[in-house]
């Protein structure tokens, strides 16, 4: 909850919410993350899917119910 509300506005008016967006400039920054990424070896510059089907196969069993092979009659 905002207490002081000309201290909020004033904080607004000065902040990065008083230029309006460069959409160029964004372009170019998120470019440049983008190879900076590529870069480090975070992603993969070939086959970025490769793996996939082996986290979904983990993903399915570490959320499997620990009942889902009981019969639910208890029997």
């Amino acid at each position: 909850m905002i207490k002081d509300r000309a201290y909020w506005e004033a904080w607004e008016a000065q902040g990065p919410l008083a230029a309006p967006p460069d959409f160029h400039r964004n372009l170019r920054l998120l470019e440049e993350m983008h190879s900076h990424v590529r870069s480090l070896g975070v992603l993969s510059p070939h086959a970025p899917l490769e793996g996939l089907d082996v986290k979904i196969r983990v993903a399915k069993v570490l959320n499997a119910s620990a009942a889902s092979g009981k019969n639910s009659s208890g029997a």
